[in-house]
């Protein structure tokens, strides 16, 4: 028998042990019950499901106002894991990216102040989030409330920037200025998106500052100044950040040897340095947001992804910017 014949004759074994090997397995499957067919194609779309969104396009829904009017609460988007490098597993060793976030791109990222239930429960918890299209999300306060491990907010300063706050409003010294600008300023001379909203004008300050002034005397047991009145303490709530900034510093003024508010009132008249692979995240509702101002600067290794797709619900389809 020469080569030719040999070859044939392997060739007719091999496809004759790749039909009797269909066909095994196609009897397999009419003796299996419809129920287990069922069972094994769900677990499969399940598969799928947690490798694409693990890996790569993970879905997310939108929580609160924060992010308003760039992103509404419901809004549920697509984040691209794939360019600042997904996790291995759920929280757990981040691989390398193809790229690192940059000025303007809108975030998702692991909240600072989270505090984790431990590596398993992270891992079934997420796992669980993903696979129902983040229908169902068992991380829960007492209360019934979601505990939040993710927020979404706009990357607004980077590494080397100085950034403080003022008023509500934002100013940004980038690596190498001398100067503070203006954020709307920036992000419009960089040709970067400026969406940020301000819920409360700039008349209502003077009335926060008083609030401010008037808890810090409160605190001292001294008598309010005259030159504050009798303010209202609910307008504290309009912007937080600045009753606080003025309570500190009152404070401070009072009493430069408390270290600790010396401290604070510091960081607030000073602001932040941002360093390199950090970012200052924020929300574009601006005055309705708990963001960077409060938890400071976030690595870049604990941001999940960039986001970048809205797909539900149906009249709000389209790209994130």
């Amino acid at each position: 028998m020469d080569i030719l014949d040999k070859l044939v004759v392997f060739s007719e074994d091999l496809l004759t042990r790749r039909k009797k090997r269909s066909l095994r397995a196609k009897m397999k499957q009419q003796k299996r019950h419809p129920i287990l067919d069922w069972i094994y194609a769900i677990l499969w779309a399940a598969c799928v499901v947690l490798v694409i969104n693990q890996y790569f396009f993970q879905n997310y829904r939108i929580p609160s106002g924060s992010m308003e009017k760039t992103l509404l609460v419901g809004d549920m988007i697509f984040v691209d894991k794939l360019s600042y490098g997904p996790e291995l597993l759920p929280g757990v060793l981040k691989t390398p990216g193809v790229s690192t976030p940059k000025r303007g791109n809108v975030i998702v990222f692991e909240n600072p102040t989270y505090l984790s239930r431990g590596p398993i429960y992270t891992i079934f918890h997420q796992l669980l989030y993903m696979v129902t299209f983040t229908l169902v999300d068992i991380d829960r306060e007492p209360t019934g409330e979601p505990r939040v491990h993710y927020l979404i907010k706009r990357a607004i300063g980077v590494g080397g920037d100085t950034l403080r706050v003022r008023n509500g409003d934002v100013f940004i010294r980038p690596r190498g200025s001398s100067v503070f600008f203006y954020e709307r300023m920036l992000m419009d001379g960089l040709g970067l998106p400026a969406k940020m909203q301000r819920l409360v004008e700039s008349s209502e300050y003077p009335e926060i500052d008083n609030v401010g002034v008037a808890s810090a005397y409160t605190e001292l047991g001294l008598s309010l100044p005259s030159r504050v009145g009798m303010p209202n303490v609910q307008h504290a709530n309009k912007d937080a950040f600045q009753y606080d900034m003025v309570r500190v510093t009152t404070l401070r003024d009072a009493n430069p040897s408390d270290y600790r508010n010396a401290q604070l009132a510091q960081r607030y008249e000073n602001g932040w340095y941002i360093a390199d692979s950090r970012l200052f995240p924020m929300g574009d509702n601006r005055d309705n947001s708990r963001d960077a101002r409060y938890f400071g600067p976030v690595a870049e290794k604990k941001v999940l992804g960039h986001a970048l797709f809205i797909y539900f619900p149906l009249s709000r389809i389209g790209s994130i910017h």
